[in-house]
Parts: structure tokens; sequence; C-alpha cells
């Protein structure tokens, strides 16, 4: 037989999780009791009260522990303690009534405790330790139980749905408003921090009462216990932290939240009901047409993970017809954010930053639309990854066939309120930095300003006049064969035609 080697280890009892929520709800309801008696009050009597209300939940919490015996002893010991309280409170009394609530708790609780060096050890650790054990035990307490098990769950759906949210807040002001009443300083305004550290304190003095751990004697170890493989760690991230089930909570999350954004544009945008006081139209498309793209690109990321090719949400018949919903919500928004734009671009003009965009929210509705078709085909992120791409040159190659220049300039001129009587004025400045492509429209320009009745545009007019003769001169040079091209040569045409068919005088 293998002799055992004794190894001299010190165990402490470990948490009971059964009952630990009753525990808990036990210390909250105790720091209430605290909180009513001691907060902003005189202390007195209410010291007494709540000492026997501390001393029969501790009692009721540790019932298992309890001999009557040694429970008659306790109570003596408390009473006898309470009667200096209850007679006058002072400094001496206060602490006669701690040390007859620490003895009756380790003569009801701590049986192992027999000789007078243990029970001494046992109070100054009580002493010492009690007030850091809610603190200590806290990670302990909830360490792999529905509790954590919940919080995994709801995590990630919490924290995208808080991102959506403040997107959603930069690009509506109604939302911008129903979450401003959230802000946390007017939270705070409700909220009294010195109380909130009399409960954190009240806890940490309670809970070692509520939840009794005493260090018990010495006992042997079998050596061999030594050699036992130690369990294998935890993983990093926890199965039900992206599992069929925290994905189910995110979808529905995130559907509830995009369908009100969505209803919420259906009214203002669509439905043109009258915005909030101090927003324009043109102000309220501005600034929701990139934060939505930003979270399409976000929920589209959030797909491609979710549904990845042999994933464990693929394959659900829940899971799929939920995010199918929720791109179809998504491509709606990207919808919504051209339509912003356009709505913008008719007041405040066309830029190239601005034509890049509708550019770019085109592809990335194509690209929610291409994700579902993965989803349905039964397609792998290759397929996806490249059909993206082609889409992408298509449209490169097409862009570098269009006249980017003529084309901002002929819609700023046409759309100016020198031309149409609403939006902005014509910006000069930026038509001529278009270069010569822009010299038809400028034309165009040069005429309605110096044709009106208003002196100062007719001297704009006349100041553009001198600073076209520079890209006129630009375009000749530009005609030459060594910088000859095609779109040159039918600028040229249709400046000549444009000056042909110009009226004399």
């Amino acid at each position: 037989m293998t002799s055992l080697a004794s190894t001299i280890v010190e165990e402490i009892k470990p948490i009971g999780h059964s009952s630990i929520p009753a525990k808990v709800g036990l210390a909250l309801l105790l720091a209430a009791l605290a909180d009513w008696l001691f907060y902003g009050q005189r202390i007195g009597l209410s010291l007494t009260l709540f000492a026997i209300a501390l001393a029969g939940v501790s009692a009721l919490s540790n019932h298992a522990a309890l001999n009557l015996r040694r429970a008659m002893i306790g109570a003596a010991i408390l009473v006898a303690g309470l009667v200096p309280v209850i007679e006058e409170l002072n400094a001496l009394s206060f602490l006669i009534l701690v040390a007859s609530l620490t003895i009756a708790l380790l003569l009801v609780t701590n049986a192992e405790a027999t000789g007078l060096a243990d029970r001494i050890r046992a109070l100054r650790n009580f002493v010492l330790l009690g007030p850091f054990r809610f603190f200590l035990d806290a990670p302990q307490v909830f360490d792999a139980t529905a509790f954590t098990r919940g919080i995994a769950l709801w995590l990630l759906p919490a924290a995208l749905s808080t991102v959506f949210v403040a997107l959603f807040a930069a690009a509506n002001p109604v939302i911008e408003q129903w979450v401003s009443l959230l802000n946390p300083k007017l939270i705070f305004e409700y909220v009294s921090i010195p109380r909130v550290l009399f409960w954190t304190m009240m806890l940490a003095l309670i809970w070692p009462f509520i939840h009794v751990r005493w260090r018990r004697k010495k006992i042997a170890v079998a050596a061999e216990a030594a050699a036992v493989e130690p369990p294998p760690l935890p993983p990093f991230v926890s199965p039900e932290f992206f599992g069929p089930s925290t994905i189910l909570r995110s979808l529905i999350l995130f559907n509830l939240l995009f369908a009100a954004q969505s209803v919420l544009d259906g009214i203002y945008l669509w439905g043109h009901v009258a915005l909030p006081d101090n927003m324009t139209y043109a102000a309220y498309a501005h600034r929701g047409a990139y934060p939505l793209i930003v979270t399409a690109l976000l929920a589209a990321a959030f797909v491609l993970v979710v549904m990845r090719p042999g994933g464990p949400a693929e394959k659900s018949k829940v899971i799929r017809p939920l995010v199918y919903v929720w791109v179809g919500q998504n491509v709606l928004l990207v919808a919504s954010s051209i339509l912003r734009l356009d709505l913008y671009v008719d007041i405040y003009m066309l830029t190239y930053w601005r034509i890049a965009a509708f550019i770019w929210m085109g592809l990335v509705a194509l690209g929610l639309v291409l994700i579902v078709a993965r989803i349905a085909l039964d397609r792998s992120n290759e397929w996806l990854v490249g059909v993206n791409l082609i889409a992408l040159a298509i449209v490169l190659y097409g862009c570098s066939l269009v006249n980017f220049d003529a084309f901002i300039a002929d819609y700023n001129v046409a759309h100016s309120k020198e031309a149409s009587g609403k939006g902005v004025q014509l910006d000069t400045n930026y038509l001529l930095s278009l270069g010569p492509q822009a010299l038809p429209a400028i034309d165009k320009a040069i005429e309605l300003l110096t044709k009106a009745k208003e002196s100062d545009l007719s001297a704009r007019g006349y100041c553009l006049v001198s600073r076209r003769d520079r890209l006129v001169e630009q375009q000749r040079q530009d005609l030459a064969w060594r910088s000859w091209g095609f779109r040159n040569w039918r600028l040229g045409h249709r400046l000549d035609t444009q000056a042909t068919n110009r009226p004399a005088g």
C-alpha cells in the first residue's frame, strides 16, 4: 500500500450557490433598513433595533449550523451587549455591542472553535477581513451561475444596441431627444453619491453576518491528490457569448431598434411631417446620411459573422428569417440615407464628396442584398467577396467614363438661387476649381449674373468673366496633340456650338 505523506492545508468552506440569491436579498433588505434607521438621522434606539434584526437574519441564513444550547448562549450574550446601548449609546457601549454580536455569531455558527486561542484567532480574522468579504466573494458568487450566463447572453446584444442607438441619435433629432432623457448627468441629479457609498458600506458590514465563513481546522490530505491533473482552463470567451441564444436576442433587439428608426424616417422624410423646433429638413438630412451608413456597415459585419458557413445560427429556422428582416430594414435605412443626402444636395449643391457618398451608399445597399443572396443560396464568404469586388470594379470603371466636373457644374448652376430662386447662392470659387470642363456652366452663370438687377450679383458676374479667361487658356492647351483627350475635344466642340448659337450683342 502506498504510504500517505501528510500535507497541511487550510480548507475554507465553499460558497453554497443555491442559497446565494436569498442571502443577497436579505442583505439588501437589511441595508434598506439601515438606510431608514440611520441615514441623515440621529442614532440611538435605532442601533438596538438594527442589531436585533441583524442577529435574527443571521440566524435565519445559517440555520443549518444552529444548535439549541449554543443558540441560547449566543442569545444571552447578545442581550447582555444590548443593555449598555439601550442605557446610552456611546463609544464604549457601541464596542460592547459589536463584541457581543461577533462572539454570539462565533458561538452559534462555529462549533469547531473550542479553544480560547482558536476563538480569538477566528474573531480577529472576522473583524479584520469580514468587511472585505463582500467584495472578495462577488466574483465567486456569480461564477458559473445562471446570473453569469444571463449576463453573457445579453452582453453582446446590449452593447451593440447601445452603439446603434448612439448612431441613430446622431442621425435623428427625435431619438436624440429621447436619449437625452437618459443622460447620466440627469440620473446623477436624482442619485446621491454619499447614499450609494453608505449602502456599499452597510452591505460590506452586513454580508459577513449573512454569509458566514470561518477558517476550518487543518486537515491531512493525501499526497497523491497533488498529482491529480488540474481541470482545463475555461475558454476565454464563453460559448454562450456568441451562440444561437445570444444571436437570437441580438436580432430581436436590433429589429425593434431599426423599426423605430424606419418609422420615424417614414414620418419625417417620406411623410413630410413637421420637424422639431430649430431643425430644418436640410440639417435633418445632412446629419443623418453618414451615421446611418455606418450603422448599415456594422449590421452587415454582424450578419457575416453570425451567419458564417457551418455556424450554429446558419441553419436556424428562427434566426434566418430575423436576419432577412433585419437586412431588409438596413436596405431601407440606406434608401433613407440616399434620400437624406438628396434633400441636402437639393439645397446645398453638389460636390465630389457628395457624389462619392451616393455611389458608396449604392454599393452598401448592393452589398446587403448580396449578403442575403449568399445566405439564401448557401454560398461561401469567398463568393460574397468576389461578387462585391466585381461590382466595385464595374462601378469604378463606369465612373472613369463619367465627366463629373461638367455634371457638377451644370447641376450647381441650374439649382442655384440665381437660376431657380431657391437654395443657396452659386459658389463661383468652387465652380472655377472644377477646371475647363466647367466652362459651359460658367458661361451660363455669367449670363445669369450679369443680367441680374442686383448690383452685387452683376459685379460677381463681371468678376467671373475675368477669371474665366484662365480656364479658356488652359482648355486651349489641352487641345494640343500631346495633351489631347476625347473629353477635351468634346468640350471644345460644345464651346464652339454655344458661341455660334449665342445671340449677337
